[in-house]
């Protein structure tokens, strides 16, 4: 930056005129020192003599005041240039260039303190305008750290001969000469040092330069501190940004709905959970009255609202349903909390939803299981243990057969069949999942279930024949109640062995069920069961003989066994 300072307005003029008059004066003294006439009284003499004398003052002084002019405006410039930018280190550098111009000093150096108290060189530029590097700045650190520490600017005409700095290294080792050094002060505290010189001329500052530099000092120390201001509201400004743009993608990522709504109930805020749970865009919901959106929540949603914004407490697990545009019907469960500014005043509600269709669907389909499988089992079994492919396991097998159903369904309606069938499986199903068995499946009228898998059962046999007692108990105890003239009984056979139990089909088709020759024979031993029979095997009669009542009974030839397999009539507990 050249600074081209003007001239003042009138100053060519008076300049014209203080020379018109100076040479007006000096010829009148010319010609009466020539002339010397005794009739011009010695008194005029004088007065030309002391005009000239004045007129060469007066000059001298408007070409100084003309001189403070220039200054002050350049100061003024500097200043307004300074105070124009916040990015510094640029403007110093330019300003910097236009001091050492003004100040016709060698080199200039600006320095401020840093966190650790040192001070360090913001700004180094010498004559020819090139910027001085840090590890070439040869200035006397003397006479910084004394400015620096004291407050108080150094002026010396010629460094190696002033007393104050005789025997100084850094001004003996760098021929330092004319030096000019300042404090920079901002809200009352030195923050750095301007510093000048010349090692080629001494005698080259005045008081004039120093006040100059002062002046420039000044002005430099408010723009550094507006500039730090300015960075540091950039960086907390920049924090900010990042702190929102990050709380943002929380609010956008978390996996539960948000919605927040203003004292009137409009929506002010909403994530893309919400969205998706809601079925609508935020365009759609942001701006509006929550109750015009949903209109089918208003009647449990509204009431729970105003209670948190007259009682400032939170309403938690709210459950309400709410039909899609798309038709669906989602279940969500709501907690609302109230919604406070810095100053604790109300500005809202925020309501956190969490969609429960998908866990009520679960919660559904495990009601269902656990129709078939025992409650008990259910919660101590660990999905992550079943293999693909099963595993071998000791089991005692169940199977009960309806007996009479075929020719009973030949004279029912299908509705009654279907009745009929749903009561005496469910009395099957019933006493096997109280001795915590597991329903494998329902094959026509025949239940197949098993005991000792998933979970261990020490007396799984024992289990069995519980099991099969109750089965035809709670059905004599039906036949009974209702005196039916034709009862259907269940045929039952049990039999213990090892089975490979695992899940058998594809990936889009599981079944966790039993497959081996144990099965197989528990499957002959009840077709020969008779109505209401039960009949165990040799190796189920070893294990519980003790406990129970049974016969003996011919062997059965079942189809596929070289051998007749020994069976037991069960008749009951021993008390």
């Amino acid at each position: 930056m050249d600074l081209m300072v003007p001239q003042s307005p009138n100053f060519d003029l008076i300049e014209q005129k203080m020379l018109y008059l100076d040479g007006l004066v000096s010829g009148m003294q010319e010609y009466l020192n020539q002339t010397r006439s005794a009739a011009i009284p010695a008194s005029i003499y004088e007065g030309v003599a002391h005009l000239g004398g004045n007129l060469k003052q007066l000059h001298k002084s408007l070409l100084a005041l003309e001189s403070e002019r220039r200054n002050l405006y350049e100061l003024s410039q500097i200043g307004q240039f300074i105070n124009s930018s916040l990015e510094l280190d640029e403007v110093l550098q330019i300003v910097m260039d236009t001091l050492i111009q003004l100040l016709n000093a060698e080199r200039g150096f600006l320095m401020l303190c840093g966190q650790d108290g040192e001070l360090r060189m913001r700004v180094g530029r010498n004559w020819a305008r090139e910027s001085i590097p840090e590890n070439d700045v040869a200035i006397s650190r003397t006479v910084v750290n004394r400015v620096f520490q004291s407050g108080q600017p150094i002026l010396t005409t010629n460094a190696q001969e002033d007393p104050r700095f005789i025997g100084q290294e850094s001004v003996v080792a760098h021929s330092l000469l004319s030096i000019l050094c300042v404090p920079m002060r901002a809200k009352g505290e030195v923050i750095g040092v301007l510093y000048a010189d010349n090692r080629l001329q001494s005698g080259l500052f005045t008081v004039k330069e120093l006040e100059l530099l002062s002046a420039f000092a000044n002005q430099a120390a408010v723009a550094i501190d507006n500039a730090r201001l300015f960075a540091s509201v950039r960086n907390t400004l920049a924090e900010v940004i990042e702190l929102k743009n990050l709380m943002d993608n929380v609010f956008s990522s978390i996996a539960s709905g948000v919605l927040t709504v203003d004292t009137q109930g409009r929506v002010m805020m909403c994530n893309r959970a919400a969205e998706t749970m809601l079925g609508r865009a935020a365009t759609e919901l942001i701006g509006n009255e929550l109750a015009k959106i949903f209109p089918a929540l208003t009647p449990v949603l509204m009431p729970s609202l105003q209670r948190v914004f007259e009682t400032d407490q939170p309403v938690l697990g709210l459950e309400a349903s709410q039909t899609l545009p798309d038709g669906r019907q989602v279940n969500l469960c709501l907690s609302l909390s109230a919604l406070k500014d810095m100053e604790k005043i109300n500005q809202g509600v925020a309501i956190v939803m969490e969609d429960l269709t998908e866990k009520l669907k679960l919660e559904a389909q495990r009601r269902l299981f656990e129709r078939m499988v025992s409650p008990a089992v259910i919660d101590q079994l660990e999905t992550n243990s079943l293999q693909l492919g099963g595993q071998r396991r000791e089991i005692t097998v169940l199977f009960a057969d309806l007996r009479g159903f075929t020719s009973f369904s030949e004279t029912s309606q299908p509705e009654e069949l279907v009745a009929v069938l749903n009561r005496y499986l469910a009395a099957a199903t019933e006493a096997v999942l109280r001795e915590e068995g597991t329903v494998d499946k329902f094959v026509g009228d025949a239940v197949m279930a098993w005991f000792n898998a998933p979970i261990p059962q020490p007396d799984h046999a024992l289990r069995a024949v519980r099991a099969a007692l109750a089965i035809r108990a709670v059905v004599e105890k039906y036949h009974r109640e209702m005196q039916i003239t034709a009862p259907l009984s269940f045929g039952i056979g049990i039999h213990l062995g090892d089975a490979i139990l695992g899940l058998i089909g594809s990936e889009k088709r599981l079944d966790y069920t039993a497959i081996g020759d144990s099965v197989n024979t528990a499957k002959r031993v009840q077709e020969n069961a008779a109505p209401g029979q039960v009949l165990i095997t040799e190796t189920v009669y070893r294990l519980v003989k003790d406990i129970i009542h049974a016969q003996a009974v011919p062997p059965i030839r079942a189809k596929g066994k070289r051998e007749p397999i020994p069976v037991f009539e069960l008749l009951g507990l021993k008390e």
